[in-house]
């Protein structure tokens, strides 16, 4: 064995004391650096390793319409959560919660028995009642949370549901606004948060600590509650008269492209979507829908012949035989037998196929088509809404001659409802395009302060204003001596255009199911309200002045006053037809004895009188009112001053 000498034995301790030192070195710096400067983080990643949540879900945003009325929001629905480490009795909290969450025993006990921080006690204690929120409260039981909760509330059932939309089981987005604006409404969770051992207990002298959630923003809407309702009134008075397979309705400011009222049939309450097929609740009919819009699309061909000068409409005159041929197709008017002799003003208010061929000719299929997609067809409008189709036009290559006379009165193309009444909005307003748009404003709930506005959006510019108001006048004429008389409201100068387009099924246009509409405007000097209505396939007659024309006239009626729009005295005079009820105006009968009245009164109207006395000192319809002849006039009698 070598001996080893006593220079390597020191030589070795020299080394291991040195390395020594420097370990006992690297030990005490390690711990100057955890004890003076790395402390506070550590000990902040321990506390959150002991700590345990326990969320708070924020409120969602209201969404209210353009007057701040409240169209979607929340109501109080708690939920209950379950801290298992910290309930000793499972079994005697399983019985206990079983009747108020109307849940079994072995569900809650295998809930409660779970190795989890908390559980949610679903379905029973998922969005609960308040009053039994307050039952489960009073039990006091250990390790039971009673967390603030809250569910979607919808005040007018259906009312605009398909531009709502509607919320999941977490107030989630599914579909309309409340999805694709879901992540400014949900806001930001806050929760409560305990410190506990590794066992899940609650550690003792520890305090909770409370991080309140953000609630989501307001969303203000262009749509108007009372207009909305209005139009909701009319679709289903629609259903019930006419069974159809869909009705469509849209109302709108032409001059800011802000929609005031939307909505179609089939329809849906939000609260209660599981109730009826998908397709009905996705499909917002208004910008999804396609189809043949037949005659109201006469007015996009009308605006381009007037801007390209292609027509006077007053001195210029066509003779309609009751068909056009066009290579080699013979393509007929509405009217057996045609029209005959007409200027271009009768052409468009007897709404007269061959006439509009002949416009479409003079502009041929460039200009026609150029003028169809400035006018927005063919492209999606870019409303704020998910869904929206684009329509369907022909490739310009094509077009022959067939396709271009086709086009010009509206069949052959495809379109949505939304893209109609915005082109025809240009086509009124002064020829500006603009974009239409539901949602108005963004606002902070807890303040008020408004945080973003949505303005107008010009497009473009279609046509010249000089052009825009002689369609205003035109179609005025169409209402007040045309197809369109249905429509007229005395005293506001509706203008507007029929239509009633064959439904193409099975790949061929139907003989017996159409498609009818009407989009209308007031006061045709200044329009401040356009209204566009399509019925689907109604049962009975099926043409767009005599279905469609009278729902929009209803909506006009009460929308219009509404807005605050005064009648206009330089009104086209109606001309009216074989049948159809004359107005009349209602006289001042305030004043007046009943004597009186009867020496002057007239088969104009009849009289229901009330009240005690021998002087009228109030009535209804009030004096200078519109009504049907033979109405009734109410009079209410009391003493004269």
């Amino acid at each position: 064995m070598k001996k080893i000498s006593q220079v390597t034995v020191r030589k070795r301790l020299y080394i291991a004391l040195v390395f020594a030192v420097f370990a006992f070195a690297a030990l005490v710096i390690r711990l100057g650096y955890v004890q003076l400067w790395a402390g506070g983080e550590i000990a902040k990643k321990a506390e959150e390793s002991w700590r345990r949540n326990i969320p708070f879900e924020a409120k969602r945003g209201e969404i209210v319409d353009r007057n701040g009325v409240r169209l979607a929001y929340n109501v109080s629905s708690p939920t209950i959560y379950a801290v298992p480490v910290q309930i000793k009795d499972k079994r005697t909290t399983a019985r206990l919660l079983a009747g108020p969450l109307g849940m079994t025993e072995d569900q809650l006990f295998e809930k409660l028995s779970k190795r989890a921080s908390s559980v949610e006690l679903k379905p029973g204690g998922r969005k609960m009642t308040t009053e039994k929120a307050q039952e489960i409260r009073n039990l006091g039981l250990p390790g039971i949370v009673v967390t603030e909760d809250n569910k979607r509330y919808y005040p007018y059932a259906s009312l605009a549901s398909h531009v709502l939309g509607f919320t999941g089981s977490y107030n989630q987005g599914l579909t309309g606004l409340e999805l694709k604006y879901d992540q400014r409404l949900t806001g930001l969770r806050g929760s409560v948060s305990y410190l506990s051992d590794a066992a899940g207990r609650k550690m003792p002298q520890s305090s909770d600590q409370y991080v309140p959630p953000q609630d989501g923003l307001t969303l203000q809407l262009t749509i108007d509650q009372t207009i909305q309702s209005v139009v909701e009134r009319e679709l289903d008075q629609a259903v019930l008269q006419y069974q159809p397979d869909g009705v469509i309705a849209i109302a709108m400011n032409p001059n800011t492209g802000e929609v005031y009222a939307m909505g179609s049939r089939p329809t849906f309450e939000p609260a209660n979507y599981q109730e009826v097929p998908a397709e009905v609740y996705n499909r917002n009919l208004p910008i999804w829908m396609t189809y043949e819009p037949g005659s109201t699309f006469k007015i996009i061909t009308l605006s381009a012949a007037l801007e390209e000068k292609k027509v006077n409409l007053e001195h210029e005159r066509f003779y309609d035989p009751g068909y056009i041929e066009v290579a080699g197709a013979k393509l007929r008017c509405w009217k057996p037998g045609g029209h005959g002799s007409q200027t271009f003003l009768e052409v468009v208010e007897n709404s007269c196929n061959p006439g509009f061929v002949t416009l479409g000719n003079r502009l041929g299929k460039e200009k026609l088509f150029s003028y169809i997609k400035d006018f927005g067809f063919g492209a999606k409008t870019g409303i704020d809404l998910q869904g929206e189709a684009t329509g369907i036009l022909f490739m310009l290559k094509q077009v022959g001659p067939v396709e271009l006379a086709t086009t010009s009165f509206g069949q052959g193309v495809s379109v949505t409802p939304i893209q109609q009444i915005a082109a025809v909005s240009a086509a009124i307003n002064g020829g500006k395009l603009y974009k239409p748009f539901v949602s108005k404003s963004w606002i902070q709930p807890e303040t008020g302060i408004l945080l973003e506005e949505t303005k107008p959006e010009l497009v473009r510019q279609v046509v010249s204003e000089e052009t825009s108001k002689k369609v205003r006048e035109a179609l005025e004429k169409v209402v007040a001596q045309g197809t369109g008389g249905k429509a007229f409201l005395n005293g506001y100068r509706v203008g507007g255009k029929t239509g009633t387009a064959q439904k193409v099924v099975g790949g061929r246009y139907s003989k017996n199911e159409h498609i009818v509409s009407f989009i209308g405007f007031a006061p045709a000097d200044d329009p401040q309200l356009i209204v566009y209505v399509a019925v689907d396939n109604p049962q009975g007659i099926q043409f767009g002045g005599v279905v469609a024309a009278p729902i929009v006239r209803n909506i006009m009626a009460d929308a219009l006053p509404y807005l605050g729009v005064e009648p206009r005295s330089n009104q086209v005079e109606k001309e009216y037809k074989y049948g159809e009820p004359r107005t009349v105006t209602v006289p001042n009968l305030v004043g007046k004895t009943v004597s009186d009245i009867y020496e002057d009164m007239n088969s104009n109207f009849q009289l229901s009188a009330s009240g005690s006395g021998s002087t009228v000192v109030r009535q209804a319809p009030a004096a200078g009112a519109r009504v049907e002849q033979g109405s009734v006039i109410r009079i209410y009698l009391g003493a004269a001053d």
